[in-house]
């Protein structure tokens, strides 16, 4: 007998609509981690609660193969009322520093939806720059539809940018490695020195 796999739900955004919220937005980021490239965020508006037969398809992006990541980011792209990508350069990530680069990303995402929401869930962060209502909740993505929708379209869209910049810059292998410190990528720093794209500020790239 198979163990039983606990998705997201929609419970989180049921009650907010139940308090007369229109128009819920989960919000999600990728590459926090990572030596190399932007911070990338997603601001993600469903039109209900996820179908049951695709239900699989929605969960925490790090839960997901990569196969089943595009499966579902392509379905998503369609089905969403509306999602919007926002991100951070890694020169604002070494100007501001992480933790202000992610909200920064967050806003931008939200300001780039064409709907404008009337309340946000976040995964365990608050936008105090942003006039609108928020429900901020610890592994959201492992909870929310929305987040967890947000968290795929958001790793995408990042993986995606990667894969092109590995063309530029492919003595880094970001294709594999996304900009992850990775033992090759490690390798690659400690031959080559960082690139224009590297975050010069975290301790393992001028190592």
């Amino acid at each position: 007998m198979k163990n039983k796999v606990n998705l997201p739900n929609f419970s989180i955004e049921k009650n907010l609509i139940e308090k007369n919220y229109k128009t819920i937005a989960g919000i999600d980021e990728v590459g926090r981690g990572t030596l190399a490239g932007p911070v990338v965020a997603c601001a993600a508006i469903l039109p209900s609660a996820v179908p049951s037969l695709k239900k699989f398809l929605v969960n925490d992006s790090k839960k997901l193969s990569i196969k089943k990541r595009i499966k579902s980011f392509d379905w998503l792209r369609n089905w969403c009322r509306s999602y919007a990508i926002g991100s951070s350069s890694p020169e604002e990530i070494d100007e501001h520093g992480i933790v202000y680069s992610v909200k920064l990303a967050m806003i931008r995402a939200v300001n780039n939806l064409s709907i404008k929401p009337d309340h946000l869930i976040i995964d365990a962060v608050r936008l105090e720059k942003l006039n609108i209502d928020q429900t901020c909740v610890t592994k959201a993505d492992e909870k929310s539809e929305s987040v967890a929708s947000a968290s795929i379209l958001a790793k995408v869209s990042r993986d995606n940018l990667m894969i092109k910049l590995h063309k530029k810059y492919n003595e880094y292998d970001f294709i594999s490695n996304k900009g992850y410190g990775t033992k090759n990528h490690l390798l690659a720093l400690k031959k080559n020195g960082p690139c224009e794209i590297h975050r010069k500020t975290f301790a393992r790239v001028n190592d």
